[in-house]
């Protein structure tokens, strides 16, 4: 295995720059230098981002910019000793000693135990005044490789403090009869990467609890996963520390405990205030506490600002629509497949039910092969389809309430189904269900009812609550909304007012890549191809205007960056073009947010004039699309072809005329401010 980290990674006293976006760069050249990163200004963009989260800059003249990135090949430490300082964001001044850790955005589990070791061991004095003497990069390698040990497993081993991995089963006794009992805390330490600062906050709240004299046991949840604390111990202690920057994972273990929240940093550099803390709020009847169905959704307090109501609902209904495509994309393939072999009559009169049911490989039908094969494709693409609603319904269920609301979720959509509600009817009753079931959560049940909260009381009473409203007052009327939408449609077809909705999505599609308004313009296609069929193939021309148009952005950028002006992009942009071919090629939308990121004014106008234009075109072409993912390569599952590849190359090419005629022509950059990457403000 390579070195984590080399004489040719190791600056001693040299002047990186005058500030910590210059040292980062600087460094991340380095590892790229040292062919372990593909890029160095990938690296450098990915360790900014970090950086712009939240400074990494620690007590004692530390810094530890950090990232996983896709372009890093090598799991690597660079590092430099800086003459003067430079100002990190740490609270007692600049940091002299920068570690950058570079990670793969696929790293083994043992890697990232090796690299989270390090920075364990920056909290050691001895370790960082012996880097202060090193006098050469061979002494500084020394010095690190004696720390981390170089060695996967043995890291892995070592990536859980010690009171972590062997927690006690029992809360320690009392010294002497006369001695008060020792404060029992619990304790969990995240962050954003899970490589650095979750396991020195971990180190950082033993020490203080141990010198504090207080029994303190951590959970470190890195991304080399986490030994879960013994559920007695848990159950024994006074209180949770929650230094964290993201969600905890399976939170509920905690639940009715009182509970102090901050970010993962605060553990760092003020373990002993946030166990005297939780010490006060242990006593403290109307502390803070963990509720039994806030699962791992809740994240710090401190680490992040209260969202908005409209950005709650936004997060809240994407979740949903993240776990519903997997259903729709499986489905809507299989069912595509199924017409490839058996034909575009295969479920005609729900016959492909019927094959399947009463035939078999040894008895096949008068079709024969093909006809048996297609309707096996297509009735398990239907049966996953089914799920569309239901699964939306439940996932929305579950971004407010966590697994408890999962159940009424699940029910409150298949009620919406039942009803003809469709996909509104499903966020309706997921929404019902979730805040039902949030509701209930908040309820402090007595200590022997609290474990049955989350597994029978509350699916129990938000099932009822959420499909009842559904069934006795709301399904009717959204049905009939439905309805309306489906007949306006239909009478559309055919008609020139279908060219007119063909554009709206095309719009709703660009407008912003893959986020709120594109997810509601997808749902609505997909959930209509249910209902799609020979007779009605109204469904089939929404999804193939819908997923043509989402095509436009990424390739339009990628025609853009890498063919028509490429002077007009940075590097990063260029890079990124490459790979925006195959997503766009492959209907991810999400391929142009990098372009939409650095010059919105410009990217997203063009983007939807070109979307608008393919849309339209799909229309008028009377393209179907009877599979509701997977771009130009479900061309089988595309009629015709022809009119599809014409829409998408028109949306394209003026998507991209328009985007290299904004940048060059409205307020045009120069081109060092266009080259140049961002720096601290």
């Amino acid at each position: 295995m390579s070195e984590t980290i080399t004489a040719e990674l190791v600056s001693i006293d040299a002047d990186l720059g005058a500030d910590k976006a210059a040292v980062i760069r600087a460094l991340a050249e380095l590892v790229s230098a040292q062919g372990r990163a593909g890029s160095a200004e990938q690296l450098f963009a990915d360790a900014w981002a970090r950086e712009e989260k939240d400074e990494t800059g620690l007590p004692g003249g530390i810094a530890i910019p950090h990232a996983k990135s896709a372009t890093v090949t090598t799991p690597s430490l660079a590092f430099a000793r800086l003459r003067p300082g430079v100002d990190f964001g740490a609270p007692d001044g600049p940091a002299d000693l920068v570690f950058l850790i570079a990670a793969p955005d696929t790293a083994a589990e043992a890697h990232l135990a090796m690299l989270s070791k390090l920075a364990r061991s920056l909290m050691q004095d001895d370790f960082t005044g012996a880097l202060r003497a090193a006098g050469t990069p061979q002494d500084v390698v020394a010095i690190v490789d004696a720390a981390i040990g170089d060695d996967p497993d043995a890291a892995a081993a070592a990536a859980q403090p010690a009171d972590a991995a062997e927690a006690p089963t029992a809360p320690k006794a009392a010294a002497t009869a006369v001695t008060a009992p020792r404060a029992r805390i619990v304790a969990v330490t995240a962050c954003a990467t899970g490589i650095a600062h979750t396991f020195m906050a971990a180190d950082a709240l033993t020490a203080a609890g141990r010198a504090e004299g207080v029994d303190l046991v951590v959970e470190p949840q890195g991304s080399s996963g986490y030994k879960a604390l013994p559920q007695n111990v848990i159950e024994e202690a006074d209180a949770v520390i929650f230094a964290v920057d993201v969600d905890v994972r399976e939170q509920d273990r905690f639940a009715g405990k009182p509970v102090v929240r901050s970010g993962v940093k605060r553990g760092i550099e003020e373990p002993k205030q946030l166990i005297a803390e939780a010490i006060a709020a242990s006593k403290d009847p109307s502390a803070a506490r963990v509720s039994a169905a806030s699962g791992a959704r809740t994240a710090s307090a401190s680490a992040a600002a209260p969202q908005s109501a409209a950005a709650r609902i936004q997060r809240i209904l994407l979740t949903g629509v993240s776990y519903m495509i997997p259903f729709v994309a499986g489905g809507g393939l299989l069912i595509a497949l199924g017409f490839l072999f058996g034909g575009y009559e295969v479920n005609q009169d729900n016959q492909a039910f019927t094959v399947v049911l009463e035939n078999a490989l040894w008895t096949l039908p008068a079709g024969g092969l093909g006809q048996y094969i297609g309707s096996v494709l297509y009735v398990i693409g239907a049966t996953s389809m089914g799920f569309l609603v239901s699964a939306l319904a439940g996932y929305i269920a579950f971004a407010i309430a966590d697994r408890p609301g999962i159940a009424p979720g699940f029910v409150a959509g298949a009620v919406a189904v039942l009803m003809n509600a469709g996909f509104i009817g499903g966020i309706i009753g997921g929404l019902l269900a979730g805040y039902v079931a949030w509701a209930i959560g908040r309820i402090d049940a007595p200590r022997w009812l609290r474990g049955l909260m989350p597994v029978v009381i509350i699916p129990l009473v938000a099932s009822i609550v959420a499909s009842g409203l559904m069934l006795l007052f709301l399904g009717r009327p959204i049905a009939s909304l439905m309805q309306l939408l489906n007949d306006w449609l239909t009478g559309l077809a055919g008609t020139s007012g279908i060219v007119v909705v063909g554009v709206i999505l095309g719009l709703m599609m660009c407008f912003d890549l893959g986020g709120p308004v594109n997810k509601t313009a997808y749902a609505f296609a997909t959930a209509g191809l249910a209902a799609a069929s020979a007779d009605n193939p109204t469904p089939y021309l929404i999804m193939a205007a819908v997923m043509c148009s989402g095509m436009v952005p990424p390739l339009a950028m990628a025609l853009a960056s890498t063919v028509l002006d490429r002077k007009l992009f940075t590097t990063v942009e260029r890079e990124n073009g490459v790979a925006a071919w195959l997503l766009g090629a492959s209907f991810i939308s999400e391929g142009a947010i990098p372009f939409a990121a650095a010059d919105p004014l410009r990217v997203i106008p063009a983007s939807m004039l070109g979307g608008a234009i393919t849309g339209a075109l799909s229309m008028l072409f009377g393209v179907q699309s009877l599979a509701p993912h997977g771009g130009i390569f479900v061309f089988f599952a595309i009629n015709p072809i022809w009119g599809f590849l014409i829409a998408l190359a028109a949306g394209t090419i003026v998507s991209a005329l328009a985007v290299v005629g904004l940048k060059r022509f409205v307020a045009p950059k120069e081109l060092s401010e266009a080259t140049a990457a961002p720096v601290a403000a």
